[in-house]
């Protein structure tokens, strides 16, 4: 469904992603896991199209996304949960939902993904009309990740889902990634909780200061004495 090939992305003359190459197929969930600084959010942010990469090509579905803007992108079925949730604090719950299917043209079939979102986030329902900003950290992810579900995207990019959370919240956020990915969505998971990522991933990539340093079958990434030593604390 995904390919990227030999994608570098800079900020001004520092190389953030160096050549990286990676697939996604469809109905797989991919994580990519590594330190701060690995260069995971400014991958997830090209297939976006909020940044440009200066080589290589992002190919979803048959179509070149490099030089799309990412409303484009959206359109043509990649949706993401961003790193801090960027909700809108002012707007309700249900404006932030409804803002992520503004690029829909079946508008008839919203009602039906709010109730697909409030079976997945109960508490969503119940803070309807209750302002974003006043939701809790954990309130705000689901929010963030059933507005980008609102877009029903085929392809769904979750940036950091359990970033800042209590423990007891993450795992809420994670069996609610396992379900989704029961239901056949095809995910891309930036994640530093890589014990996590890992549990709930099919295959994984490992990024090294810009670069795929490992990759392979999520269950043996999670076993190699080696990535167990750096990313699960091992």
């Amino acid at each position: 469904m995904l390919t990227l090939e030999d994608v570098r992305v800079y900020y001004g003359a520092i190389q953030a992603v160096k050549g990286i190459s990676l697939e996604v197929q469809d109905r797989e969930l991919v994580a990519l896991v590594g330190a701060n600084g690995a260069g995971k959010t400014t991958t997830l942010r090209t297939i976006s199209g909020l940044f440009r990469p200066r080589t290589g090509r992002i190919v979803y579905d048959g179509v070149d996304l490099t030089k799309l803007a990412p409303h484009e992108v959206v359109g043509c079925g990649v949706s993401q949960a961003p790193e801090g949730r960027q909700i809108f604090g002012s707007l309700t719950v249900r404006e932030n939902l409804m803002l992520g299917g503004v690029r829909r043209k079946d508008r008839g079939a919203l009602g039906e993904d709010l109730e697909r979102v409030f079976d997945l986030f109960p508490v969503l329902k119940e803070r309807l009309r209750q302002a974003g900003g006043t939701l809790s950290g954990g309130e705000q992810q689901m929010l963030a990740i059933g507005r980008a579900l609102m877009a029903r995207p085929r392809l769904l990019l979750l940036d950091e889902p359990s970033l800042g959370l209590a423990p007891l919240m993450v795992g809420r956020i994670f069996d609610v990634i396992a379900r989704l990915k029961a239901e056949g969505v095809t995910i891309l998971l930036v994640e530093q909780n890589a014990r996590k990522a890992l549990a709930v991933a099919d295959r994984a990539y490992v990024l090294e200061t810009g670069r795929i340093a490992i990759s392979g079958p999520a269950r043996e990434l999670a076993a190699n004495p080696e990535v167990e030593r750096v990313y699960l604390g091992g």
